[in-house]
């Protein structure tokens, strides 16, 4: 299977839809307060709420936490797509290198298979 075959099995937008997050603009006290909201959720476990206001409140912080959560998890697309959203470069360039690593391992595998 050469490259392109492969690459035609990707699926159609890739593997993560990713986009700039959509804040909702509101007055700094109201913020300030979802994002105090968004933190004891955090501290509580409650990932999927503590996510929806840190998405909604455009909060870096709590965004890059999220990330470190979801890389712990194991689950490296989540944790990418916070950091993105963040932003976060740093972590944001290294989770790239990472998976550009693994899809040259997968492209090397099947050309060997190949040949």
């Amino acid at each position: 299977m050469n490259g392109e075959e492969i690459l035609s099995k990707l699926p159609r937008d890739g593997f993560l839809k990713i986009s700039q997050s959509k804040t909702v603009a509101m007055p700094k006290k109201e913020r300030v307060a979802l994002i105090r909201k968004g933190n004891e959720f955090f501290n509580q476990k409650n990932y999927d709420l503590a996510k929806k206001i840190f998405l909604t409140t455009g909060y870096t912080d709590g965004l890059i936490r999220l990330g470190d959560y979801y890389d712990e998890k194991k689950m490296p697309l989540e944790a990418f797509r916070m950091y993105f959203l963040a932003p976060y470069p740093k972590k944001v360039n290294y989770m790239l290198e990472k998976m550009a690593g693994i899809m040259k391992m997968w492209l090397a595998e099947e050309t060997k298979k190949s040949d």
